[in-house]
C-alpha cells in the first residue's frame, strides 16, 4: 500500500501542482521518505505501528478526536486501511481488499481481529471511500453492506519504470547479478499462502523433466505463514532449480521482469493485482490467476488458469515456452492493455473525489 500512495501523490503533484497536499506519518524517526514526499508539509508522528494502529483505533471507541492533531487539515485521505475519526475533517477511505475477512486462515490472529473489528467501523465512518477494483467494491457492499452510491472503483496505476528494457547488457547484468538462466518462469510476490506458491511448484514440477534449464524464480520477501511451502520447496524434487531472491529492489523489477521468459502470478486472492499488470509493461508474456479481480484488471491480454489447478497451470506454461510467436502476441496485447493504468488518471479521478467530498 506504500506504493499506492507514492504513485498516487506522484500523480496528484503532475496533475495538479498547485494542490495544497501534505502528508501524515508515524514512526518517524525511522521514515525514509522518497522523494517527492521529503519535500511536501509534513503531520508526522513518533509512535510505532502497532501504537499508532490502537491509537487510531480507540478514536472510534470514546478516544479523543484526531482534529488537533491535523490543525489546518479540510480533509484527510487514509490510503493505509487506517482511518482516525475526526469531527471537523472530511475523509476518504482507500479500499485496497477486504482479505482478512474473506480469508482469515492466511493472517495472523492479532491482524484479523483488529481489521475484523475496524473495517467495518473505517468504512462507514468514511465520508467517500475509493476502491481499487470492482471486485472490491462488491466485497464491500456484500459483506459488510456498505451503499454502493459511497463507493467510487479507482483502479491503481503503474509507475512509468515499468517498460520493456531491451539493452542486452543490461538484460545479462541482471541476470548475473541474480545467477540465473537465460529461460526463466518469474513470480513476483510476497511469500504467504495466499500468494498460492505451492500450486507454481506443483507445476513446475511436473514440466522440468521435459525442460531441465528452464528456472522458477521467486522474487520477494517473506511475508507471514511462510513455513509450509518452504518446507515443500526444501522437499521438493525441483529445489535446486528454484531460485528464491527475497525482495528485489525498484530500481531492479523492470529488467528483472523484462528478462523473464514467463510472468506467473497463481494468487489466490487480490484487491487489484498490480505483479501482472507491471509484467506485462514490460512486455513479457503472463500467466495469471482467474480469481477475484484479476480477470477484470488483466483483461483477455494474459492466460488465465484456475489457482488451485497444478495441471492447468503446467499446460499453459509448457504451451508458452514452446511458442515464441504466442509469447509475442501476449507481450504485445499486455503491453497495450497495461498502457491504459497511470497513476496521472488515478490522480485525476482522486482529485474529484476530494472535490465532491468536500462539498458535501
Amino acid at each position: 500500500m506504500g506504493r499506492y500512495a507514492l504513485g498516487l501523490i506522484g500523480g496528484l503533484l503532475s496533475t495538479h501542482a498547485d494542490g495544497d497536499y501534505a502528508i501524515a506519518y508515524n514512526n518517524c524517526a525511522s521514515a525514509d521518505l522518497p522523494a517527492p514526499l521529503g519535500k511536501m508539509p509534513q503531520y508526522s508522528f513518533t509512535l510505532s505501528n502497532k501504537p499508532w494502529r490502537l491509537r487510531t483505533a480507540l478514536t472510534h471507541f470514546g478516544g479523543p478526536h484526531m482534529d488537533a492533531s491535523f490543525s489546518g487539515v479540510a480533509l484527510y485521505h487514509s490510503t493505509g486501511h487506517l482511518l482516525p475519526r475526526f469531527r471537523h475533517v472530511r475523509t476518504v477511505f482507500t479500499l485496497h481488499d477486504l482479505i482478512p475477512m474473506l480469508l482469515p486462515q492466511y493472517h495472523r490472529p492479532l491482524n484479523r481481529i483488529f481489521l475484523h473489528q475496524m473495517f467495518p467501523r473505517f468504512l462507514h465512518r468514511a465520508d467517500a471511500i475509493i476502491a481499487v477494483s470492482e471486485n472490491t467494491k462488491n466485497d464491500a457492499v456484500a459483506l459488510l453492506g456498505i451503499n454502493p452510491e459511497s463507493i467510487t472503483v479507482i483502479p491503481e496505476g503503474i509507475s512509468p519504470s515499468f517498460r520493456p528494457v531491451a539493452n542486452e547488457k543490461h538484460l545479462a547484468a541482471v541476470r548475473a547479478a541474480y545467477g540465473l538462466p537465460e529461460t526463466f518462469i518469474l513470480c513476483v510476490s510476497t511469500i504467504e499462502p495466499r500468494k498460492n506458491h505451492t500450486t507454481l511448484l506443483r507445476a513446475f514440477e511436473m514440466l522440468h523433466p521435459l525442460h531441465p534449464r528452464v528456472a522458477l524464480v521467486l522474487a520477494g520477501e517473506r511475508g507471514w505463514l511462510y513455513r509450509g511451502f518452504l518446507d515443500e520447496l526444501q522437499n521438493s524434487p525441483v529445489r535446486h532449480h528454484v531460485r528464491l531472491l527475497g525482495k528485489v529492489p525498484e530500481t531492479d523489477l523492470p529488467t528483472l521482469l523484462s528478462a523473464a521468459t514467463i510472468f506467473a502470478f497463481p494468487s489466490l486472492y487480490e484487491g487489484f493485482g498490480l505483479p501482472p499488470l507491471e509484467a506485462m509493461a514490460c512486455g513479457t508474456p503472463v500467466v495469471c490467476s482467474n480469481s477475484s479481480s484479476l480477470p477484470e484488471v488483466v483483461g483477455d491480454a494474459v492466460i488465465l488458469c484456475e489457482p488451485g489447478n497444478a495441471s492447468a497451470w503446467e499446460k499453459e506454461i509448457t504451451l508458452l515456452l514452446r511458442h515464441e510467436d504466442m509469447r509475442r502476441q501476449l507481450a504485445a496485447r499486455g503491453r497495450s492493455r497495461a498502457a491504459a493504468y497511470t497513476w496521472d488518471s488515478a490522480a485525476r479521478a482522486t482529485r474529484s473525489v476530494y472535490e465532491r467530498t468536500l462539498a458535501l
